[in-house]
């Protein structure tokens, strides 16, 4: 495929977001220790589940305790699940909603899970902020400065702009693949992971972003605050995650900032270094049914980004 042809980025999309909450931060319309609660008053309530008690920071550091609505949102695992409940859409409130259903994983700021429930509520928290939605506010305040082409937030499109590869995904171990380019819409949907891209322009967006084009240096440190990503969540050994950043060690030295994404039949990972000298992104269009070749595959696909960013001579910045 070529490096103009369009992919679906998934959660990379918390990259987008993260960081235009960060510039409304830089900008001192909002703090990133305000509680959830002051800017959507009485939407995080239920099960022990309270807004008054995460900040924003939380939510973008997957700090906050929040369960996860994805598992809500996908009634059966398989190809006749995927056919049958692809075209269904909620609101970020009904998101937030099923997310609610739970309580907490933990109390907030006492542990790190993985949770797209924190980005639906970043998207809404930028919209309580600037009168605006999230794609409005990534679309004038990233995509086209830097002139990002072919990046956009579809919404509820479900169908990719040519030229796209199809993907494909493997739902039992062993089975048979299945077509599933067609977005699933009740996760492909909102702030938490819903963007188009390319490959050249999310590399372009990496690297303006670590290059300081983005973010005044106050708010990139910020976003650079890192915690360790405990084992058991299928990230690299090493791992740690910022503001809607993951930091990765490389083989030579340094370590590579950016943010995989995946979703049914697809994977895609772009980073930079961190001057953002060297950027690039690997996209995967075809996932396994069995939980040993996913992790293999995301190892084959770090090793990969590992080689590009420490050819590229730049293994050795921090």
């Amino acid at each position: 495929m070529p490096p103009d042809g369009y992919v679906r980025i998934g959660s990379t999309t918390k990259t987008f977001v993260a960081t235009v909450l960060l510039q409304l931060v830089g900008e001192g319309r909002v703090s990133l220790d305000d509680p959830v609660e002051r800017w959507l008053p009485g939407v995080v309530r239920g099960h022990g589940n309270d807004g008054r008690r995460i900040t924003l920071r939380e939510l973008l550091q997957h700090t906050s305790g929040l369960p996860d609505y994805v598992g809500d949102v996908v009634p059966e695992l398989s190809a006749a699940g995927y056919r049958a409940h692809r075209w269904t859409t909620y609101t970020s409130a009904e998101r937030v909603a099923f997310a609610l259903r739970h309580p907490p994983l933990f109390a907030p700021g006492r542990g790190w899970a993985y949770s797209n429930t924190n980005y639906v509520l970043a998207g809404m928290v930028i919209a309580a902020v600037t009168g605006r939605s999230w794609e409005q506010e990534v679309r004038a305040r990233i995509v086209r400065p830097l002139r990002l082409g072919h990046t956009f937030a579809p919404g509820d499109r479900p169908f990719l702009p040519a030229p796209h590869a199809r993907d494909y995904q493997q739902f039992e171990p062993g089975g048979a693949l299945t077509d599933t380019t067609v977005a699933y819409l009740p996760f492909d949907g909102d702030a938490d992971g819903s963007m188009v891209s390319t490959a050249a322009d999310t590399g372009r967006f990496f690297g303006a972003l670590a290059r300081g084009e983005l973010l005044a240096p106050a708010q990139l440190a910020e976003m650079r605050r890192t915690v360790e990503v405990p084992p058991g969540h299928g990230s690299p050994p090493g791992t740690r995650y910022g503001l809607g950043l993951e930091r990765i060690p490389l083989s030579c030295g340094g370590g590579s900032w950016g943010h995989s994404g995946d979703g049914f039949g697809y994977l895609v990972w772009p980073a930079a270094t961190a001057d953002g000298r060297a950027s690039v992104t690997v996209a995967l269009h075809s996932r396994p049914g069995d939980e040993e070749s996913a992790v293999r595959q995301i190892q084959d696909v770090t090793r990969l980004v590992d080689h590009a960013l420490c050819a590229a001579g730049r293994g050795g910045q921090r």
